[in-house]
């Protein structure tokens, strides 16, 4: 990972299926202060048209042997080598190989830095109207 990106952000886990991406990235340009949502968040991309969408994040449940996510838009269940990502009403289901310790392969690292620098440099709230 160059040094950029990993000021930026890093990956704590990176699945993937033959379709898609689901990791959990760590902003590192944030202050202590801000809010966890912010700090940790949870990517899903497409492998087909490398388009990224934010999952929100709802709960968690860890073991020594199984980790699991539930999001808004579907559930995750991982172990170190594998997992499942179950999207919201069960419309697919993706078996997924858990590569957390493997590089991250560089489009991936670029779309999210495109992602994080977009949200950087769109204004979050819009711009209060002028006086006429």
């Amino acid at each position: 990972m160059n040094t950029l990106t990993k000021h930026l952000f890093e990956c704590i886990y990176f699945l993937e299926s033959p379709a898609l991406y689901v990791l959990e990235i760590k902003r590192n340009d944030l202050n202590e202060y801000a809010p966890v949502a912010e700090k940790f968040q949870w990517l899903r991309m497409e492998k087909s048209s490398l388009e990224i969408s934010r999952l929100n994040f709802r709960s968690m449940d860890s073991s020594k042997d199984v980790e699991e996510r539930f999001f808004e838009e579907g559930f995750l269940k991982f172990n170190t080598d594998t997992g499942t990502y179950i999207e919201k009403y069960n419309s697919a289901q993706h078996p997924l190989v858990n590569n957390s310790k493997q590089e991250i392969p560089t489009v991936v690292l670029e779309g999210i830095f495109s992602m994080l620098y977009k949200d950087e440099v769109s204004p979050k709230q819009p711009p209060l109207p002028t006086a006429p």
